[in-house]
């Protein structure tokens, strides 16, 4: 019988745990927002509308690192739930901007209180500097990798 090359375990991996805490930090995530009848996703282009004019959209998909079609489908769901408004542009009618609606900006405080204890619940116990290096770490490696769009899914 052919000897086998020795294989590492899945948890030898960093990778492994990163996924591991992600997804239960997303998850739990997903789930308070959806109490409220919002995706992680609608959550995201509300709070980068959050205390701004009114901006184009192709503005708002280049900053989310997302398509404009992306970024048009989860305006008409918005829109739809009267969360935020597609208006033609000030300085030019044939553009358009979005901007939230005064219920969106009034939810955005409270979904943003769900994102804090959300943090919380998943990174409460660490120690204030481990919760920092493990962020500046986590930034670093995104930085470096160049991963700009916006982890919604």
């Amino acid at each position: 019988m052919p000897s086998r090359r020795p294989v590492s375990d899945l948890t030898a991996h960093v990778g492994f745990w990163l996924r591991l805490v992600s997804n239960h930090v997303s998850h739990a995530f997903a789930a308070r927002l959806a109490d409220r009848h919002i995706t992680v996703a609608e959550w995201s282009l509300m709070r980068a509308l959050y205390d701004r004019a009114p901006t184009p959209p192709s503005r708002i998909a280049d900053e989310m690192g997302m398509t404009r079609g992306a970024i048009t489908k989860l305006a008409d769901r918005l829109i739809a739930k009267s969360l935020i408004v597609r208006e033609a542009s000030a300085d030019d009618g044939r553009a358009q901007t979005l901007a939230l609606t005064e219920r969106g900006a009034a939810l955005v405080p409270d979904l943003a209180e769900l994102a804090d204890r959300n943090d919380a619940a998943f990174f409460g116990s660490l120690a204030d500097a481990d919760r920092e290096a493990l962020q500046r770490i986590l930034r670093t490696l995104a930085e470096q990798g160049q991963m700009k769009a916006m982890p919604i899914a």
